[in-house]
């Protein structure tokens, strides 16, 4: 990952004067997706960039040590052998950038992943993940024992009464409370764009979570009605160049909830080319957080070097 974001004071200034023009927003996001797409060996390229940016999750009740070992190995190998064979990649290293897993299968993935000899570092969600609506202890300990589990990254998420509210300096110290218990491991800041009610908030959201020290702002948790979209990008990725043109600290996005298709995997390398720069184009500073997206990419690849689709069932568990 990217240096630490040191954070700053809470510029409450700064973020008062925050206003967003939600037209000229949703003219870029048109804009970004009616791009040209890369054809051929171009695309298959792009598409592998993608692949070594996903934080391969799996985030549901009914999960096991048997499917987080599983998808262990996947993201180890998320592309068959013999297809970056066929491409001349198959000693480049490609794996996804990270998984991501409930706190309480922190400790299985960093077994699975040690038992294969991986240095994939293991992301967890937590501070009362979805809803973030459980007591400030009770946050803090999660953050901890995620932490002493092996976990290298926490994805928080914030109090979104406190941003819906206008109470930033409350959310300022909260996250900042999460930055301290983090230590030395890095932190991703999940602002629930869906439950924040318009383009402002999140701007004057991002930024807050940024001050506080966040290295990564990321859209979603995945659960809400409303999940990655690409005007909320814009105004997150946005905040995300103002914030590094005042302090000089490069913060990383990450896009997540509903992001499925390959074709949308390339919309999103595009948008932070464009709005970013290159440097946001590696897992560094960019995540995709998605579940089935790298099943959707492999088939896509496969099509690419055989000139056939392939059925899912052909394709290892993603």
């Amino acid at each position: 990952m990217s240096a630490r974001n040191p954070g700053m004071p809470l510029d409450l200034e700064w973020v008062s004067k925050v206003r967003v023009n939600t037209q000229a927003v949703l003219k870029r996001a048109q804009q970004i997706q009616g791009r040209n797409k890369n054809k051929k060996q171009w695309q298959a390229a792009w598409l592998l960039r993608a692949v070594t940016c996903i934080d391969l999750t799996t985030l549901a009740g009914d999960d096991t040590p048997g499917n987080v070992h599983r998808l262990c190995m996947k993201a180890t190998q998320p592309v068959r052998y013999d297809l970056l064979k066929s491409m001349d990649m198959q000693d480049k290293g490609v794996t996804t950038a990270a998984v991501c897993v409930y706190p309480s299968r922190v400790a299985d993935a960093v077994k699975s992943l040690k038992a294969a000899n991986s240095s994939l570092p293991v992301a967890s969600v937590a501070t009362g993940f979805p809803a973030g609506q459980t007591s400030l202890k009770t946050r803090l300990e999660e953050v901890r024992m995620a932490v002493e589990d092996g976990a290298m990254e926490i994805d928080i998420v914030i109090n979104r009464t406190l941003a819906l509210t206008g109470q930033w300096e409350a959310m300022y110290e909260e996250v900042c409370q999460f930055r301290e218990a983090c230590g030395e491991t890095h932190m991703k800041s999940i602002l629930a764009i869906g439950e924040l009610g318009t383009y402002t908030n999140v701007y004057k959201a991002s930024l807050v979570a940024m001050m506080a020290g966040s290295d990564f702002i990321k859209t979603s948790t995945g659960k809400e009605s409303v999940n990655a979209t690409y005007p909320v990008a814009i105004v997150m990725v946005r905040a995300i160049r103002d914030y590094f043109l005042k302090t000089g600290h490069k913060v990383g996005f990450k896009p997540a909830g509903g992001i499925r298709t390959a074709k949308e995997s390339l919309v999103w390398l595009t948008l932070m080319k464009e709005e970013l720069g290159d440097e946001w184009l590696s897992p560094h500073l960019f995540r995709l957080g998605a579940s089935s997206l790298l099943a959707d990419i492999e088939r896509q690849i496969y099509h690419h070097v055989t000139g056939c689709y392939a059925a899912y069932h052909q394709m290892p568990m993603a």
